[in-house]
C-alpha cells in the first residue's frame, strides 16, 4: 500500500513543485497552495458520484458526450468553482503567474486523489502510464485555466469576463478533445502522443508569458 500511495503522489508532486519553483518573484505561501491541493482532492468524491450517477441512469450515451460533458465539463467546472471563489478574489493573488500556481496546485490535488484510487484498484504497475497521461495533463489544463484567471484579474474590467470565460473553456475544449481521443480511437496512442506534445509546448508558453506580464510589470512601476 505504501508503494501505491508513493506511486499515486510522486507525479502530482513533481509536477507542482516544477511549476512552484518556476516563480521568480515572489513565491506562494505554502498553506495557501496546500489548500489549494487539498480542495482539488475533495473534488474527487462529489464528481465521482454524479459520474456514476450519470452512467448509472444512462444519461450519456455517446464517446462525445462521455469526453465533453461527463468528464471534461463536469471536472473542469468544479476546479474553475474552487478557484474563483476560494483563490480569484484572494489578496495572495496578486501577480499572473500565481494563477498558474493555484491552477495546478487544484488540478494536481484532485489528479493525485483520482490516481491513488485507481492504483489501488488496478495495481501499481499502471503508475508510469498514468503519470504521463491523467496526471500531467490536469497540470496542464489547470496552468491554462490559471493562466487565463489571471488574465481576468489583471485586465480591464471590460475585458474581465472575456478572460473568465476562457478559464473556462480552453480547460474544458482541451479536456474533452483529451478524453475523446482515449474513449473513441482503439489506437489512441498515435493520436494521444501529439496532442500531449502540443499540450505541454501550448501550457509552458502561457506559463513563461505569465512571468513575463509580470516582469514588464515590474519594470514599467520601478521606471
Amino acid at each position: 500500500m505504501f508503494a501505491i500511495i508513493s506511486a499515486g503522489i510522486a507525479p502530482g508532486l513533481a509536477i507542482l513543485s516544477y511549476f512552484y519553483l518556476k516563480d521568480q518573484y515572489e513565491m506562494e505561501p505554502l498553506s495557501m497552495v496546500f489548500r489549494s491541493f487539498i480542495f482539488g482532492a475533495l473534488l474527487v468524491f462529489p464528481i465521482m458520484f454524479i459520474q456514476y450517477v450519470l452512467e448509472t441512469e444512462e444519461l450519456v450515451t455517446t464517446p462525445l458526450m462521455r469526453a465533453y460533458f461527463s468528464s471534461a465539463l463536469l471536472e473542469e467546472f468544479f476546479k474553475w468553482f474552487i478557484f474563483y471563489f476560494t483563490i480569484y478574489s484572494h489578496f495572495y493573488f496578486d501577480e499572473h503567474y500565481d494563477g498558474v500556481v493555484y491552477g495546478v496546485s487544484i488540478s494536481l490535488g484532485f489528479a493525485t486523489l483520482e490516481n491513488i484510487l485507481y492504483l489501488v484498484a488496478n495495481g501499481v504497475e499502471y503508475a508510469f502510464g498514468r503519470a504521463l497521461l491523467p496526471v500531467s495533463s490536469h497540470a496542464l489544463f489547470g496552468v491554462l485555466m490559471g493562466y487565463y484567471f489571471g488574465k481576468g484579474k489583471f485586465s480591464k474590467v471590460n475585458y474581465r469576463y472575456k478572460w473568465l470565460l476562457l478559464s473556462l473553456f480552453v480547460p474544458v475544449f482541451l479536456h474533452g478533445m483529451y478524453d475523446f481521443i482515449l474513449i473513441y480511437y482503439e489506437d489512441w496512442e498515435i493520436f494521444v502522443t501529439p496532442f500531449m506534445i502540443f499540450l505541454w509546448a501550448l501550457a509552458l508558453h502561457k506559463a513563461k508569458k505569465a512571468r513575463m506580464l509580470h516582469k514588464h510589470n515590474v519594470e514599467t512601476l520601478s521606471g
